[in-house]
């Protein structure tokens, strides 16, 4: 081999040497991209608490009972709200084993998002738009279990796009459908019509009731909703509380 042939042979060993070396750079660096990546991801999520599901009836969409029953019951709720979570792990099984199941009330849930409401967070506004996608697949009430079941704080990361998607992942829905109704806000207008009639309900605060159009306020426990339910049904209309 001549010299020349040595020189050319020398230089395409180090052309491949520094070709290789480059690809490696590439790879790694995208492994430590897409580590970085998931890490945050998974810091974002965190844990997420799978509770146990209530015994529902079946419902449609956010609603529960027979719709002819003779007590309508509306609650007007935030999923950031504690004392909504309260009510839920307190009043929500006998209510149903009691009057839902038994076709005496009608209940209808309202998202009312107002925890977030001229403040830059968007964890009330998200919960309530990732609750209602779950309802288009027919998982309204676990999702709505999961929610409370998932409270770690108003506004400090409960609820973000990553959580929300986690939750709904975790309970087995169609992902490609959920993210597309999340990211699109597919049911903005119709939360939009719950604020609207809670604001022209009066509802100031969450937990907020309508039994048979009588405004009840707070998380009220079993004893008290089973007694004006009791009322509506005697008079058809509660007392107001």
């Amino acid at each position: 081999m001549s010299k020349r042939e040595e020189l050319r042979e020398k230089r395409r060993r180090t052309q491949q040497r520094n070709l290789l070396i480059g690809v490696l750079i590439v790879v790694g660096v995208a492994v430590i991209i897409t580590a970085v990546v998931v890490f945050r991801t998974q810091a974002m999520v965190g844990n997420i608490t799978m509770p146990e599901i209530l015994d529902y009836p079946p419902g449609q969409d956010a609603a529960l009972g027979d719709p002819n029953a003779p007590v309508r019951i509306d609650e007007f709720a935030d999923f950031q709200c504690p004392a909504c979570g309260q009510f839920h792990e307190m009043t929500m099984q006998p209510l149903l084993d009691t009057y839902i199941k038994t076709g005496k009330v009608y209940f209808v849930f309202h998202n009312y998002p107002f925890i977030d409401s001229g403040s830059p967070g968007s964890e009330s506004r998200d919960a309530a738009m990732a609750s209602m996608c779950a309802a288009a697949q027919g998982q309204f009430w676990p999702y709505h279990d999961m929610l409370f079941a998932n409270q770690i704080g108003e506004n400090v990361g409960s609820f973000t796009r990553p959580r929300l998607k986690a939750m709904a992942e975790k309970l087995g829905l169609d992902m490609s459908a959920f993210d597309t109704c999340l990211n699109q806000g597919t049911y903005q207008q119709q939360i939009l019509d719950d604020i609207a009639l809670a604001q022209q309900s009066e509802v100031r605060s969450t937990p907020s009731f309508l039994i048979n159009g009588q405004l009840v306020v707070g998380a009220q426990p079993f004893s008290s909703m089973a007694s004006l339910i009791e009322q509506a049904l005697q008079t058809g209309t509660p007392t107001t509380q």
